[in-house]
Parts: structure tokens; sequence; C-alpha cells
């Protein structure tokens, strides 16, 4: 027996003494599917050539090695996959098409996303998708879907329908449901006259767009709210309000995306789960962690992606609920960085189905919330690494920090020499 295996059975008696199975907790961890963004590993540029980035999104940093091409991006994602323990997904923003020539966004089709489900079915994941509304000519002025020239307009609707024949595709291919999730930068860096308008352009857009009735077996449509963005500092059209209140009136059509970075400072999604839940079958959420902004920084083992598992897992939304990482770091190692979130968001997830939820409950109900904080504190001492440790040996994962090892093992040999 290892010693890992020892520690486990140890962290497994302590557990039981508190009425949790660990065994059971393991079992549960095959029922999270974390999504792991591409775009981490090229700094949000895509295979457009476009040049820098615009609409709101910026990534920071030049450590050398980036993908250059889509090549280099899925060998990147599949060596991530190597060092994670249970069950990913691949999600794919519309700006990584691989056309043979242009193609413009209004005229992508399933066929220029083929390589990533080849690649998908080779490694046994299912994808997502993401329509683009940045980085692009007709979105240099700061509107999209909510412009005011309704041909700028029309090339985004139709974006945005051939946006979800993609994600129909990709669930068709794989079998298994893409989350197909919109966004946009639309906004105004100073105060605007009419805030009213340019949200009525954006519903009558999103209308256009969700008509066409898909299964949700294959695709299934998220809007994603912001607070503000660069260049959107005082009014953005597709806010928390907005985008709430159509996903409440279209709960057949699409669900909520919350970003752990898209609200005011003081604002955590932690605590719009189970608001939102009570009026949507699903919520989508993009687990990033906010530095005094919507900065997208790598996500640490923080108190509030606790707080978001625990969340989830407490009240049994784990099949409501989907779950991607979004975040981009250029200042440090790409495949670290993405091994760093996804790893710690297993670690909170399997935090969470360790607590002994029911016991904690019943003395919130009966009033006792001495015990109810003493003995949260406590159990935030349980031997949990223990029981990660364990779960990424049986997986066949690098254990603790070993999956450093590995990486810098890939930027000698692969990174350094692109």
């Amino acid at each position: 027996m290892s010693n890992i295996e020892k520690n486990y059975q140890a962290a497994k008696e302590q557990y039981a003494a508190i009425g949790v199975d660990t065994d059971k907790a393991l079992k549960n961890m095959e029922k999270l599917v974390i999504s792991l963004h591409c775009w981490q590993g090229d700094d949000v540029a895509g295979f457009e050539g476009e040049g820098e980035l615009t609409g709101g999104i910026q990534a920071t940093g030049n450590y050398p090695g980036k993908a250059r091409n889509a090549k280099e991006l899925r060998a990147d994602m599949t060596k991530v996959l190597s060092l994670l323990p249970g069950k990913y997904k691949a999600n794919v923003h519309a700006l990584y098409a691989e056309t043979e020539g242009k193609v413009d966004r209004n005229a992508l089709e399933p066929k220029h996303f083929a390589g990533w489900v080849a690649w998908a079915k080779e490694n046994g994941i299912g994808l997502d998708f993401n329509p683009s509304y940045f980085s692009h000519p007709l979105s240099a002025e700061g509107f999209t879907l909510s412009s005011g020239n309704q041909s700028t307009r029309d090339f985004w609707i139709e974006h945005g329908k051939r946006s979800r024949k993609i994600g129909e595709y990709f669930g068709k291919e794989l079998g298994i449901p893409c989350a197909n999730n919109i966004w946009i930068p639309d906004g105004y860096k100073d105060k605007p006259v009419d805030r009213f308008a340019p949200r009525a352009r954006l519903k009558d857009s999103l209308d256009q767009i969700l008509k066409e009735k898909i299964d949700r077996k294959y695709n299934i449509d998220a809007v994603e709210s912001k607070l503000f963005g660069i260049g959107s500092e005082s009014y953005v059209v597709g806010s928390n309000e907005f985008y709430t209140a159509y996903a409440t009136q279209n709960k057949d059509k699409v669900i909520l995306t919350m970003d752990a970075g898209h609200y005011h400072p003081t604002e955590v999604i932690s605590d719009k789960i189970s608001s939102v839940l009570l009026y949507m079958d699903e919520v989508l959420l993009h687990v990033s962690r906010p530095v005094r902004w919507d900065s997208d920084h790598v996500v640490i083992y923080d108190d509030e992606l606790q707080a978001i598992a625990q969340e989830i897992i407490r009240n049994n939304f784990l099949g409501r609920t989907h779950i991607a990482l979004d975040y981009f770091d250029a200042s440090i190692n790409r495949i670290a960085a993405w091994t760093i979130g996804a790893r710690n968001t297993g670690k909170a997830f399997l935090a969470a189905m360790l607590e002994p939820s029911e016991q904690l409950k019943k003395l919130e109900n009966e009033g006792d919330y001495t015990s109810r904080l003493a003995l949260l504190e406590e159990y935030k001492f349980y031997p949990v690494a223990a029981v990660w440790d364990y779960y990424c040996e049986t997986k066949n994962v690098p254990v603790r920090e070993a999956w450093l090892k590995e990486v810098k093992t890939y930027e000698q040999t692969v990174l350094s020499k692109r």
C-alpha cells in the first residue's frame, strides 16, 4: 500500500466519524464536468490574424511559447488534459475557426470546426462554443447586436444564427450537449442619453437569433451579462438585469450565464446561484478571478471558489449547472495557468462533497449558529488533501506539485522552440 493510499484510508476514517463517505464523494466527482477554455493558450488571439484585441477584452503579458496555430493549441490542451483528474470539455470561440482563406464570421459553417471535433473525439470530450462579437471591424464602434446600424446588426445576427448551428453540430457529432454562450461588449464609455433603444435592439436581435428551435440535447443557448468593460465603463447594453429578465422570460430558449468577474466588486456569484435556479432550470457559470475589475486572473483556491462549489453541492445543483473556466493570463506559462485553475476548481468541488451538509443544515434550522460556525471552521482542517491525492493517483495524473515538473519539461522540449 502506497503512502498516498495509507493517507487516504486514514482520511476516510476521519470523515466517516462525521458521517461523510469519501468513496461516495469520489464517485460523485464523476458527475463534475469542467469546460476548459481554448483562449488561455494563445491570449484570445484566434486564427483570423486580425491583430490586437478590441471590444473590452485584454490579455496582459508576453510569456514565451504561446500557441500560434490550431495544431499547437490543441497539442497544448492535450497536455493539460493529461494533468487533470476527472471529466472535461473544451470551450471554443468562433474566432478559432479553421478556414482556407478568408471566411467572415457571418459565413462560418460547422465544417470550419471539423478539426476541433476530430480532436475532441480522440480525447473523449465534449465541446462548448461562443460566438465572437469582438476584435472585428464591425465591432470597432462598440456595438454589435445592439447597433443602430442595421447592416452591422444583421451581420452579427447572422453570426449568432450560424454559431447555434455549429453548437448543434458539436452536440450531434460528440453525443454531448454544447453550451453556446452569447456575450457582447456593446456599451458606452461615457454616460448615454438613451439607455433604452440599444437594449430594445438587443432584445430583437436575440429573438431573431433564437427563433429556430434546436434540440437542447445538442445545443444549449446561454446569455452572459457584464457590469462594465474597457471602453464601456459607463453603460453596458447587456446588463445583469437585462439578461436575467430575458432568460427568465425565455427559459425555454436560453439559460443565464454568470461570470465571476462580471459584477460589482462586492458582489459574488455564489450568492446568486440559488436565486437564479428558483426560476430557471439550468445555469452556466464562468469561473474566473477578478482582481479589482474583470481582469480574468487564474483561478486560485480562494473563498469565492469554495463558496461557488459549496452552493452547488449543498443544494444538489450539479446536474443543473454547466461549469466553464474563463481567464487568460499571458504573464506566466500558459499550460501552468490552465492546470492551476482547473485543478483548483476540482479541489473546491471535492471539498464541498466532503462536507456534512445535512448535519450543518440541521444545526442551522435549529438555530444553533454557534455549532454551525464552530464546525464549519473545524472541518476546514479535515484532510481533504489526502482524498484529492488519492483521487489524482486513481486517475493516473500527477499527484500534488508533480504536474509542474511535467509542465517545465514541456516548456523546454516544446514551448521554447516556438
